[in-house]
């Protein structure tokens, strides 16, 4: 990849759509633009108004547009939710260099191949993640390039996803003039980004508290491991902050991200704030202690669920690495230590390393650029530098899939 090139990634989610664009120079990349707008027509994840969602993406494109000076045509897609399925798949290639050395092209053959899985009607591929890899029965290789051998396998996890849930947004993102490069498993994106070799190694949970739901990715012996969903998210805080202050959903929302504090005992008595009565215009006082009261019992709710389902998947005993916390329910104050507290665990806020913004909840768009700069230099060359146009011809999910059929 030559400097210069750009390449966009396309987060949409519960509560907001962002769009981040970087610059790749060499085998690094810089981030130089951001877009954001508030999400309409997506609850919990899925998509329940296409004309709103496809709304809510077009002024998120324009938002990153107007920053960079550039028309976006083409971007990758962030892909999670309940309906993410981790099938496991393994596969084995001869190598085919005559000096037996294990190249890019076998690499990729070989992660090829764990695709040719049997699917569901119903389900549909969107990412594979490499587990390990085996050289002449020689296993927990991580990175087989430069190795010498005749027998390469692989020991993988097919992400695959509802093929409804997909073609719904694969459609919004087309109706919003951008064609689809192709779909990134969003949680491994954002455990690429902020967790290190040692954590993966020691075992480690990546929670991700979203608007919606909160994802729960499992890392163990420096691989994926467990992936979980829990309905339970931000907007659940925010609906507490309604009913108990009885005033509406906005109000709230706003109220609950100047104010908001996880833990009573952080909760200020004297830091007072007014937001009008629902129906009226009538303005009640509070203060950020009464906050808390209403927003603690559902953030230690959240966190029993997180610890229970932590177990469910066969760790009751917890991981060494502890919590790494990302998303947007990780901006309430005193949040990271209310999680010690009921996780006992050691737990950690992970921020996107860039600068202009200190927000836990773009870890998983900005994620999703460093691995697409990571895994998909030789497609991003074709069409994603700003002065490209969209190629007429078939539709988004057509495209997707034949970019799926490239690597079968």
């Amino acid at each position: 990849m030559s400097k210069g090139e750009l390449i966009v990634g396309l987060d949409i989610g519960t509560s907001a759509v962002r769009v981040i664009i970087g610059e790749l120079s060499g085998h690094s990349v810089n981030i130089i633009g951001v877009g954001t707008a508030k999400s309409d027509g997506i609850k919990k994840g899925s998509i329940i108004d296409i004309d709103k969602t496809v709304v809510s993406i077009r002024s998120a494109l324009d938002h990153a547009e107007r920053m960079v000076g550039i028309t976006i045509h083409a971007a990758y897609i962030g892909v999670s939710g309940n309906h993410i399925g981790l099938d496991p798949s393994r596969s084995v290639i001869a190598v085919q260099s005559e000096d037996r050395e294990i190249t890019e092209e076998d690499v990729e053959r070989v992660v090829a191949a764990a695709r040719t899985i049997n699917l569901p009607p119903e389900r549909e591929i969107v990412d594979v993640v490499p587990r390990e890899y085996t050289v002449d029965g020689l296993g927990e290789v991580s990175d087989p390039r430069g190795m010498l051998g005749v027998r390469l396998e692989v020991d993988a996890y097919v992400v695959t996803g509802a093929k409804t849930a997909l073609h719904n947004l694969l459609r919004c993102v087309e109706r919003a003039g951008i064609e689809v490069l192709g779909t990134v498993f969003m949680p491994l994106a954002a455990a690429e980004l902020v967790l290190s070799e040692d954590e993966k190694k020691l075992g480690v949970v990546l929670a991700d508290i979203g608007a919606g739901s909160t994802t729960l990715t499992i890392y163990e012996r420096g691989v994926l491991s467990k992936y979980a969903v829990i309905p339970l998210g931000g907007d659940n805080v925010t609906s507490d902050i309604t009913v108990g202050l009885q005033t509406g959903t906005d109000s709230a929302e706003s109220v609950k991200l100047k104010y908001g504090v996880a833990e009573v005992a952080q909760a200020l008595e004297e830091e007072k704030f007014k937001v009008s009565r629902i129906g009226s215009n009538v303005q009640n006082e509070f203060t950020s202690v009464d906050l808390a009261y209403i927003i603690e019992p559902r953030m230690q709710e959240i966190y029993q669920f997180i610890l229970r389902e932590v177990e469910r998947l066969g760790y009751s005993q917890g991981l060494p690495g502890g919590y790494v916390f990302t998303g947007g329910g990780m901006l309430l104050k005193g949040a990271g230590h209310l999680a010690e507290l009921e996780l006992n665990s050691p737990v950690r806020i992970a921020y996107p390393d860039f600068v202009g913004v200190r927000d836990p909840s773009y870890v998983g768009c900005v994620g999703l650029i460093h691995h697409i700069a990571r895994f998909y230099r030789r497609s991003t060359g074709n069409a994603t530098a700003s002065n490209r146009r969209v190629k007429s011809g078939a539709g988004a999910f057509q495209r997707l899939k034949n970019w799926i059929q490239d690597f079968i």
